[in-house]
């Protein structure tokens, strides 16, 4: 019987621009988007919500593939009845500039001697990610979106849209982010970036149609991961359990947590590109609109909606405040709530319950607003 929840089976779209200009100064030709939509466009295209998916997802937000047993990465929110209600809003969700689910990336083939780019790849920011949203969003005729949403770096370029295209947003929903990164921020990306390089296969970024830089990758996977949970959740989820009952007096994995760790990292390298990860990581640390930078012309007509988990080390709950107090310098309307978690910074994916009571409200207030025509 089918799940009245679900979407169902939902098929990736993709559509190709002719060029983008970066704020390198470079520029692409022939930017290929991966994309996929919810629900439906009203009349007067006012319900159209942009979901932002953190850093190693992809456009495939919720829904299933045909023959796919998972569905997609936000699919307990996205739906029917979910916070992001498909029975009232047009949900988008693309995969972003520099990835390697479908957008044009370090893996794509360069039009211009039809390689793969590799290196070759020009420097993106979160800014050009964001511009090309924009170019997906007028291609779908939408004027102005109901919200922009989105978690980690989701959440990034949800404060870069409030920044870029103020008057083209109602609200923004950004989860677990901040408004730059903080040294150690950067520092951990330094390490699994290098990681990366110091992987022999990685061949300066030449690895295609050869032997790929996967113990590399896998360890910058396994980096992250240890970022993404909290001391509390390990302890509950590994404690020091054993994988087996004695030390194996080895450097086979003997802990849970290091066979999980292992696992992750495995998994990882069979669907993300090494030098997806190196531009991407990159972006992030560029990324910056903390203070002034923020403060632009129709910022005061967005609602904000800002939220932080208790237990996130890795963007912590100071800095959503940050993001706080620099909106109350221009008056924009805006709510925080810190939820009391102990997942750390994966709560935004799990702690499902409450996330949705508070955007659900959230939105049904701008829904009435804009009438639902």
């Amino acid at each position: 019987m089918e799940n009245p929840n679900s979407i169902g089976t939902v098929e990736t779209q993709y559509v190709t621009f002719d060029n983008l200009t970066l704020c390198s100064g470079k520029e692409l030709r022939k930017v290929i988007v991966a994309y996929e939509t919810y629900g439906k466009l009203n009349a007067s295209k006012s319900n159209a919500i942009l979901i932002d998916h953190a850093f190693t997802g992809d456009a495939h937000a919720a829904g299933f593939h045909k023959g796919a047993e998972k569905p997609g990465w936000w699919d307990s929110m996205i739906g029917p009845g979910k916070a992001f209600d498909t029975n009232k809003y047009f949900v988008i969700c693309s995969n972003v500039l520099g990835g390697c689910a479908g957008t044009t990336g370090p893996s794509s083939i360069n039009p211009q001697n039809n390689k793969r780019y590799a290196l070759d790849f020009p420097f993106i920011t979160i800014s050009d990610m964001v511009v090309l949203q924009k170019k997906l969003t007028d291609f779908l005729g939408i004027e102005k979106l109901l919200s922009v949403a989105g978690g980690s770096m989701g959440g990034m370029q949800v404060l870069q849209w409030a920044v870029s295209f103020p008057e083209k947003i109602r609200s923004a929903i950004p989860i677990s982010t901040t408004m730059k990164h903080s040294p150690q921020q950067i520092a951990f990306n330094e390490v699994a970036r290098q990681a990366i390089m110091a992987d022999a296969d990685w061949n300066d970024g030449d690895y295609y149609g050869k032997r790929q830089p996967v113990k590399g990758l896998s360890v910058a996977r396994m980096m992250g991961h240890i970022t993404y949970m909290s001391d509390k959740s390990m302890e509950d989820k590994f404690s020091r359990d054993l994988k087996n009952r004695n030390y194996s007096f080895s450097f086979n994995p003997d802990f849970e947590v290091e066979g999980y760790l292992n696992y992750q990292g495995s998994v990882f390298v069979k669907r993300f590109d090494a030098n997806s990860y190196l531009y991407i990581t990159k972006a992030m640390d560029y990324f910056d609109v903390s203070g002034n930078n923020f403060l632009k012309k129709d910022t005061d007509n967005i609602n904000f909606l800002i939220i932080s988990f208790a237990s996130d080390w890795l963007y912590l709950p100071y800095q959503s405040e940050e993001i706080i107090r620099t909106l109350a310098l221009s008056n924009c309307k805006a709510t925080y709530i810190e939820i009391k978690s102990s997942y750390g910074h994966d709560a935004f994916l799990i702690e499902i319950e409450d996330e949705t009571k508070l955007i659900r409200h959230f939105l049904s207030k701008l829904y009435k607003e804009v009438g639902s025509a």
